[in-house]
């Protein structure tokens, strides 16, 4: 998509933080917001580096697609790595979420062209996923799926992404599943959602060579149920996840860190739980075009070193590909770029800070 050029105060905004990323090299770290010092390097947990997070986005669901702006998105950051490539499989029918053939084959080309790059796939639980069923039919369906009766699909999906070379593709099972947007959320029963989840990993993981990872990835804050009501186990979760947005509208992000399973309730818990965590879904929301929420957030992640991020990279959440957001991209744009050549600083001076169009 192409994106406007940037006026003379988001010029301003992003030569000065340009200027603020370059004073500190980020050798030492990057730039935190006014008032807010750089927090002491947390405790060691498991799957978690003293070095930077892995930064990936969601930039299109299709493989062919996907890949190329991918690519193009990593050249815009100053040649800055995007390690991690996330997609959904569609949610329509049974097929599609058993990874229907060509679905997936770009993907699992671009995951094994790099030895350091991570797949992570979006797996729906249930068909007809965004037809707004009743709860009486989420109900139903979640017995069925706790009895068995879908293990089939699963099994195909796990033994395609084995055939396709992806063993060890991170799967964001039933994402956001305290809320109520989706066919498989978890509020109408949750003991047949914990029940229906093991059994899926379960069948998963009996298939030769598998080396998947279950993220169990909640919204944060309460939603519809506390998603601690929806945890189905330390046996089957390798990952605790959350998709954060900058919402509501009005909230802050000292708000959205300390409201009841928030972010720190999921780091505390993640802890508790010997997990690492992760942030599939992450970006703006309600509150527009909020740099001061994005460097708040990517300062977090900075802390806390999450497994992986991916930025959802459509309108309105996005940076990249929405041109609703300038100061935003800007901002994200300096951050990442500034990696690439940490000790000379950000390597945009010298060219446009948005794609040309």
């Amino acid at each position: 998509m192409a994106l406007k050029r940037p006026g003379a105060a988001l010029r301003r905004l992003t030569f000065i933080t340009a200027g603020a990323v370059a004073s500190v090299g980020l050798a030492a770290g990057p730039v935190y917001p006014v008032g807010v010092a750089r927090p002491p390097d947390p405790p060691a947990t498991p799957g978690t580096t003293a070095n930077a997070p892995v930064y990936g986005a969601y930039v299109h669901y299709d493989g062919p697609t996907g890949v190329m702006l991918m690519n193009q998105l990593s050249r815009w950051l100053g040649g800055y790595d995007m390690r991690v490539g996330r997609t959904y499989l569609p949610g329509d029918s049974w097929s599609n979420i058993e990874g229907r053939f060509g679905f997936l084959d770009k993907w699992a080309e671009w995951r094994r062209a790099g030895n350091d790059r991570l797949f992570v796939l979006n797996v729906p639980m249930q068909e007809r996923n965004e037809e707004k069923l009743s709860d009486a039919e989420v109900r139903t369906l979640l017995r069925r799926g706790a009895a068995g009766e879908f293990d089939k699909h699963f099994l195909a999906l796990a033994n395609r992404l084995v055939e396709l070379g992806v063993p060890d593709t991170t799967l964001v099972l039933g994402w956001e599943m305290n809320g109520i947007t989706y066919t498989h959320r978890c509020a109408p029963d949750p003991e047949s959602w914990k029940a229906y989840w093991r059994r899926i990993v379960k069948v998963m993981r009996s298939v030769p060579g598998q080396e998947f990872k279950f993220d169990f990835a909640p919204n944060r804050g309460m939603d519809n149920i506390p998603w601690t009501e929806c945890y189905p186990g330390d046996d089957v979760v390798d990952i605790l996840g959350m998709d954060s947005y900058d919402q509501p509208k009005g909230e802050t992000f000292d708000e959205e860190i300390s409201e009841p399973y928030g972010l720190q309730h999921q780091v505390d818990f993640a802890n508790a739980h010997g997990k690492p965590i992760s942030y599939p879904e992450w970006g703006l929301f309600s509150n527009g075009d909020n740099a001061a929420y994005m460097l708040r957030m990517l300062a977090w992640m900075d802390q806390h070193k999450p497994l992986y991020a991916t930025v959802f990279d459509k309108c309105p959440h996005g940076v990249w590909q929405c041109a609703a957001n300038p100061y935003a991209s800007a901002l994200v744009r300096v951050w990442l770029a500034a990696q690439v050549h940490p000790r000379q600083g950000s390597p945009l001076r010298a060219g446009p800070l948005l794609p040309a169009g």
